[in-house]
């Protein structure tokens, strides 16, 4: 379900009060793949109940610069929306996900393990709240920078 960021602690009030454990996840989604889908899989078994923070499409080009992101942040979040493991989708606009995550109150915050738990600011809100965060493997040869790169190289 893709929810307006008006309504996500609403919803997640809702989901908590019925019992759920809430992940919750943030990201760029940009061309989903393999590594997006397997990163996504292993969060939704941490808890009941997936919320991905989706950045919106300005926010991506602040991250990632000019020609970003190839996807438009509508379809993106319709993509992750579809996903088994994905309950909610939401989007928003900030560069990181420290306000969307005081709004969720996630029991498990999770990014791949590329970050570390220092250089997320995020964790330091997480657990303040009572919640863990929770480092997945990063898939080696899997990212959107690989795919954009292959696809302009021609291989």
């Amino acid at each position: 379900m893709i929810i307006p960021r008006a309504y996500i602690k609403e919803a997640c009030d809702t989901v908590r009060a019925d019992g759920a454990t809430i992940v919750f996840t943030n990201g760029c989604f940009d061309i989903l793949h393999a590594g997006h889908v397997r990163y996504l899989t292993a969060a939704e078994e941490l808890g009941d109940f997936l919320v991905i923070g989706l950045n919106s499409d300005a926010s991506v080009r602040r991250l990632k610069g000019e020609g970003r992101p190839i996807v438009s942040e509508a379809d993106r979040a319709e993509v992750l929306d579809a996903l088994r493991a994905v309950d909610i989708v939401t989007i928003f606009d900030e560069t990181t996900a420290e306000e969307l995550v005081r709004l969720v109150k996630p029991d498990v915050y999770v990014k791949g393990g590329d970050y570390s738990i220092d250089t997320l600011p995020e964790a330091k809100i997480v657990q303040e709240a009572g919640g863990r965060v929770e480092l997945i493997p990063f898939v080696e040869g899997h990212s959107t920078t690989n795919v954009i790169e292959r696809i302009k190289s021609g291989k």
